[in-house]
């Protein structure tokens, strides 16, 4: 993103509103579903930084993190959150694969429309991003301690100020 601000500034803007805008999930539940769908895009980045801004959300609960990437189904989170993570799911590997009782079972778990409209939005943004991130071959760090300070500084600043950073970098300097 350094590369391109004038690109960076729409998609932080984009991932800000997704994220941390209004709306009934939480910013920790946010994270998790663009966690969960950037594991299933098997984006190294994209699911490293996303579950360390989720962790941060969680208390520091790097383990429950984990627990989605792995079984979404057997994680020690809300059955509403389950059948959410179920649809971001299938949006992941395409739209059309989401069917009605998916739906169904969202709402009957309790998730409401705006929530679910949310659940595939982030969906879908997270597998462009995480193609953009993988399709130019970021290197990304392997140890998930060098996402701690990065995922807490984004989950209390947020993506905006992510962009200013990126504007006072010069174009192409790591930031």
């Amino acid at each position: 993103m350094a590369f391109r601000p004038e690109t960076a500034k729409p998609l932080n803007e984009l991932a800000e509103i997704l994220l941390r805008g209004p709306g009934t999930l939480s910013p920790g539940e946010r994270e998790l579903i663009a966690t969960y769908v950037s594991s299933e895009n098997d984006c190294l980045f994209c699911q490293s930084i996303h579950g360390a801004v989720a962790a941060y959300h969680f208390d520091g609960n790097e383990q429950l993190v984990l627990d989605v990437k792995q079984s979404a189904e057997r994680a020690g989170i809300s059955d509403k959150l389950k059948a959410l993570l179920a649809i971001a799911g299938k949006v992941q590997r395409g739209g059309k694969n989401v069917q009605p009782e998916d739906i169904d079972r969202a709402r009957r778990e309790g998730a409401t429309d705006l929530e679910i409209h949310d659940t595939v939005l982030i969906a879908a943004a997270f597998c462009m991003y995480n193609r953009y991130v993988d399709g130019l071959a970021t290197w990304a760090p392997r140890e998930p301690n060098a996402y701690r300070d990065p995922g807490a500084r984004l989950a209390r600043e947020g993506y905006i100020e992510s962009t200013r950073e990126l504007a006072a970098t010069p174009s192409g300097a790591a930031s």
